[in-house]
């Protein structure tokens, strides 16, 4: 199924009211899974791209109403000197405890939603033909309505352990916590119009990148 239409499943239909000259793919996959590298693929191919990390940080900047929620919920010892809200030491808050992080979804998600769906509508008004909305928690949050497609980027566990242990120095432990506090690969399959499997050389990612690109103008 390596970049094919995943087999039994049908594209989402479009947004009532999209532009229908406009495709948007949600791109999604566990943490270490490769999804910048595909979504840097997609770019060279034409796609406009739009990160949820980075709306997740504008929704954590000082003077938002998330930054209050966030403060009030998890404690004052989060903000840094500059006034912004340290992430490095919420992530010990809710990585691992499951109720401190719906706490945290609960508060964030709804407030980057609305900026995405802000993102796709100015993409869609200046004539973008194909936009990518790359969200890790695309299935968890519910935003596969946003999107015509959803792709699903996927590893095994063990290259995710990998990946993570080279790329941020952590221990097998450590690496293991960031990947059971996300949902598992096959729960992302079931809503999956298209799976890339990323565990493979990054010449042979881009070919399959490409055929799940030429699929997608065929569709």
């Amino acid at each position: 199924m390596n970049g094919q239409l995943a087999r039994g499943k049908q594209a989402t239909p479009p947004m009532r009211g999209r532009n229908p000259t406009m495709r948007s793919i949600g791109l999604t996959g566990g943490i270490a899974s490769g999804k910048s590298t595909v979504v840097n693929q997609l770019r060279e191919l034409g796609a406009s791209t739009i990160d949820a990390d980075i709306l997740g940080h504008q929704t954590y900047e000082p003077g938002t109403e998330t930054f209050a929620q966030v403060v009030a919920a998890f404690g004052e010892d989060l903000v840094a000197e500059d006034g912004s809200i340290d992430r490095s030491k919420l992530g010990p808050k809710v990585f691992g405890h499951p109720d401190g992080m719906k706490r945290l979804t609960d508060i964030v998600w709804p407030g980057i939603r609305a900026l995405a769906e802000a993102e796709l509508a100015r993409l869609e008004a200046e004539g973008t033909e194909t936009a990518v909305l790359e969200a890790a928690v695309m299935i968890e949050a519910g935003w596969q309505d946003l999107v015509d497609e959803v792709w699903v980027v996927a590893v095994s566990r063990d290259t995710a352990r990998e990946r993570l242990m080279a790329r941020n120095n952590f221990s097998a432990e450590e690496a293991d916590k960031r990947i059971d506090s996300q949902i598992t690969n096959d729960e992302r399959l079931k809503h999956a119009d298209v799976m890339i499997s990323n565990d493979c050389s990054m010449n042979a990612a881009a070919e399959r990148v490409a055929r799940a690109w030429a699929g997608m103008q065929s569709r």
